[in-house]
Formats: structure tokens, sequence, C-alpha cells
């Protein structure tokens, strides 16, 4: 059994079976709510929680240059104390070959960070491997195989998660994911660029996507999406956060281009609305580091209404940028969460 991270006492998961008693770590503390949304024998422990960091980085290594530097940027970041590291999806570009050498050696390389890896699924990882003559949904189940074995993150210091594929009737999607920092809910979703796999015909005039695949995740999607957002109520969570690979903004009614991310956008805004809570989107996609307030959507009409104040939206670099993003989470901050860039030289 490998070692925890020095912050092991503020990071839950779920597994099958398996209870946490962090009470053990904190003494006085009663923790281990019962989650009835989830399948059976599943639980989460809550725990009042501390100020941490964690890093978020994606849409990186792309070609040989950016490479040689990402060994620097796990350096930087493994120099620090964040609780853990999410990498966004698209470890490398979209028409460079979705061979599984390089997905062995992308494994091999996220295991060797020093803090809890957690990998979000791209679009240049499956859903673009057309581009080189690969098989989209052949793909997708190399990636479960090799960065899914485990209920647990990847990195020298793993972490526990929740797997949606606990569940029997979600059994595939193992990559949809929830851990917790102390009573943070945090989620990871299959929800990839290229309009998220939805039949999308491209300016070319070619034709992209998959119906009957996007259909099935899409539903597994929001129903982890939506029980997560139920046990966050259920445990009184302070906030939530959730990693995507895909940008789904701007979404208005009438943009093709973004409409495989219609309904978890219109989710995504019901949840956050009915939770009023802080509650954070990151993604990455389309290489810009940005914090904005994205929602609500705008009407048909292309009427804005008033800013959902409690919604904050977080885009990690991407190539040909090899940076990082720096994310707190402060119990004495109002907005709870704050993000900060953190540049190499």
């Amino acid at each position: 059994m490998k070692p925890p991270t020095p912050n092991a006492k503020l990071i839950r998961g779920t597994m099958m079976g398996y209870r946490f008693f962090s009470a053990l770590l904190l003494p006085g503390i009663l923790l281990g709510l019962q989650a009835g949304v989830l399948f059976a024998a599943a639980r989460e422990a809550a725990l009042p929680t501390s100020r941490f960091e964690f890093a978020i980085i994606g849409d990186v290594p792309y070609n040989a240059q950016e490479e040689a530097k990402f060994p620097d940027l796990m350096a930087a970041i493994d120099r620090t104390n964040v609780v853990f590291v999410v990498h966004n999806g698209d470890f490398k570009s979209g028409s460079s070959p979705c061979t599984d050498a390089l997905f062995a050696q992308r494994y091999k390389q996220f295991q060797t960070f020093k803090h809890p890896l957690i990998y979000i699924f791209g679009d240049n990882e499956w859903a673009d491997c057309h581009r080189s003559g690969f098989d989209a949904l052949e793909r997708l189940a190399k990636l479960r195989e090799i960065f899914t074995q485990e209920d647990t993150s990847l990195g020298r210091s793993p972490i526990p998660l929740t797997r949606q594929s606990a569940n029997p009737q979600f059994g595939k999607f193992r990559e949809n994911i929830r851990w917790r920092v102390g009573s943070v809910l945090f989620i990871g979703l299959n929800i990839p660029g290229s309009n998220n796999n939805f039949p999308t015909t491209l300016h070319t005039g070619a034709s992209i996507g998959n119906l009957e695949e996007y259909t099935e995740r899409n539903a597994a999607t929001l129903t982890w999406m939506r029980q997560s957002f139920a046990l966050a109520n259920q445990d009184d969570s302070p906030s939530i956060m959730l990693f995507v690979q895909g940008n789904p903004f701007p979404f208005t009614p009438s943009d093709s281009s973004l409409n495989g991310f219609e309904e978890f956008v219109v989710a995504l805004e019901e949840e956050s609305l009915k939770f009023g809570k802080p509650v954070v989107l990151a993604h990455g996609d389309s290489h810009y580091f940005r914090v904005d307030k994205p929602l609500p959507r705008p009407d048909a009409d292309g009427y804005r209404r008033p800013r959902l104040v409690n919604f904050t939206r977080v885009e990690n670099f991407g190539s040909p940028d090899v940076h990082w993003v720096r994310g707190t989470f402060d119990p004495h901050d109002p907005a709870l969460f704050s993000f900060k860039p953190e540049l190499l030289p």
C-alpha cells in the first residue's frame, strides 16, 4: 500500500462496501453519512473543511516541444502542497495517432506525479481519433481499460474515487467519478469537446459524432451529475466543483456547433440554481485561461437574464501554453473558491 499524501486526512472517496472512519484522524468529529441516492452500500464521509489547494492542467502536451516542457510542469506542481492534480483531458493533439503505445506512455507518466492525479477523458484521446485512422468507440474502451483500472486516482499517492460503474446499470462508465476533500464534493464527467460526440456537420462538409454513443453516455452523465448535486444537498456540502474536458460555452439555442452540450448546460444551470451555494465548472478544450460567470444561458431571443452569481467557470491553459492553474478553497472566502495562473518560465 502506498503512503498517504501529507493532506490525506482531508481527502475521502467511496468504494463499494468500503467505509472510511475519519473520526480516528479527527477525534470528536462524527463522520459517515448515508448517501441514499447512491447505489446500495456506497458511503461518502464528510469532514469539516480547512483551506486547501489543488492544481488543474490540460490540453498538453501536444508536440515534441511541449513533451520536453511537461516534466518541468510536473516538477513545479510536485513542489507544492496541493491535495490533488486534475488533468482535464487532451493529453495529445487531435491529429496525432491514438496508439496503445502513447496511451501506455501517458499512463506511466501520470503515475509518476507526486500528488494524486485525476484524469478526465478528452476528445483528442477518443472522439477525434478518426482523424488519425482509429475507431473512436474502440479507443474509448481502451481508455477505460488503461486509465480506470482501480477505484483510485493515479499518481504516487492515490486517493479513493467513487465510480458510477459501481452501479451495474452504468457499469461501462468508469470514467464518471466523484471524490471529496473534507466536505467539498468534486465530480469528473466524460463530456468531451467536438460537440460532446453529438452528430455534427463541419464547415468542410464532413460529419462527425455518434448518436447512439452520445445518447447513452449523455444520459449516464446527467444522471451522475444530478445524483451528485442531490448528495451535496443531503450532506449540506458548502460547494461543488465539476470537471469536464469540452467547453460548453457560449451556448445559444441556435448554435448548432454546441448543441451536443445543450442538455448538460440546461441541467447544470437548473442544479446550480437549486443548490444556491458556490458551484464551479472547470473545463479545457479552447486553450484559453479564464475565470468568469457564463450562466444563465441566453434565452431563445438572445436576452440575457441576471448573472447566476453562485456559478463560476474556470478554463485551464492549453497548447502551446504549458502552465497550470492553482485552485484554492478557503472557508473564510465568501466565494469559497479562487483561481490563480501559475506560469512556467
